[in-house]
């Protein structure tokens, strides 16, 4: 049971960020929060050797670095480098780690594209009464949680954690 409750951890934790950011542009600090505590609960139940949990540690602090540098241009949401930071824990320093982040700027490319033609088309699609959250049609930023999340619903399998946590349950 307690293999499960891992595994559900990251995704659900990305997709309460996901909806968060789309409608209401932001991820609540909470999220990111769960998402860290569940690495630690994770550690400990898949009895990861505390060698690994520093790799893990230390690719948490490259992607805070790179994703602090780009909050403080402007570049990047406060929200969203918290929740990055939070997913490459469960990633640590593996070819993971590199698969997500190119998923996440795959997804986040999309959603851009997507986004912006929808908001050349705002007006028309109002006028046909189309709901559409307000952070696609009005708002000048995008809600990248979204791109965040589906990249790591792609390559949930590749964090270790998870890994191992279906292994332990013999999934």
């Amino acid at each position: 049971m307690l293999a499960l409750t891992i595994c559900l951890i990251f995704p659900l934790c990305l997709a309460t960020a996901g909806f968060t950011d789309l409608f209401e542009m932001k991820i609540p600090n909470a999220i990111p929060l769960l998402m860290i505590a569940g690495f630690m609960l994770a550690t400990l139940a898949t009895g990861l050797p505390i060698a690994t949990v520093g790799q893990h540690l230390l690719a948490g602090l490259i992607v805070f670095i790179a994703c602090f540098a780009m909050f403080a241009i402007g570049v990047m949401g406060g929200g969203d480098a918290k929740l990055l930071t939070a997913a490459a824990l469960w990633f640590g320093m593996t070819m993971g780690l590199v698969q997500f982040m190119i998923m996440v700027a795959i997804a986040g490319g999309l959603l851009t594209l997507a986004i912006l033609l929808i908001r050349n088309q705002a007006n028309t699609l109002m006028a046909l009464r189309i709901p559409l959250p307000r952070s696609i049609t009005m708002e000048k930023k995008i809600p990248y949680g979204i791109a965040i999340a589906i990249g790591g619903f792609l390559t949930a399998t590749q964090s270790p954690l998870i890994e191992a946590a279906l292994k332990s349950a013999n999934l």
